[in-house]
């Protein structure tokens, strides 16, 4: 069941195509997802809960490192991807390799464009065109002390 989650962005876009027939409603969000906690949780069921179809677009590997540094990721993209394919609220997974999702929010066209709420609308990759589309972008609430890299960070002190 999961892996039928975890689409290439060609394929992806083809079931996103017919949902949008079906007058379904996309929200999309991403990141890397190197350490998932608490607040990748909720924040995702949140943005679940705003349309009828999640997709989550999650960092390839050198994307993670490129960003996070070279000691990043902790678990590579398969093992990060099956996690989040395990939620039911997470519909479709499609991984970037990229710095930004753009590439991805532009084939996809989606209806809501989900980040945590430490992001500035005008900073979120993608927010423009997503709204040239007609579509929105929502900010959602952030969890604080709820970070991969404050984990990561804590728990090397802990050795």
């Amino acid at each position: 069941m999961t892996a039928k989650k975890i689409l290439s962005l060609k394929e992806l876009r083809k079931k996103i195509e017919k949902l949008k027939k079906q007058k379904k409603r996309i929200a999309f969000t991403n990141g890397c997802f190197d350490v998932i906690h608490s607040g990748h949780v909720r924040g995702m069921e949140k943005a679940a809960a705003l349309a009828d179809v999640l997709v989550v677009a999650i960092n390839t590997d050198r994307s993670t490192r490129r960003l996070k540094g070279k000691n990043r990721p902790i678990f590579p993209l398969k093992e990060r991807a099956k996690v989040l394919s395990a939620f039911e609220f997470v519909d479709f997974l499609v991984s970037f390799d990229e710095l930004t999702p753009l590439k991805v929010i532009r084939a996809l066209k989606p209806d809501i464009l989900v980040k945590g709420g430490d992001y500035q609308k005008r900073e979120i990759v993608g927010s423009q065109f997503v709204k040239s589309c007609g579509g929105r972008v929502k900010r959602i609430p952030i969890y604080k002390n709820y970070s991969s890299s404050r984990i990561i960070k804590e728990m090397s002190k802990r050795r």
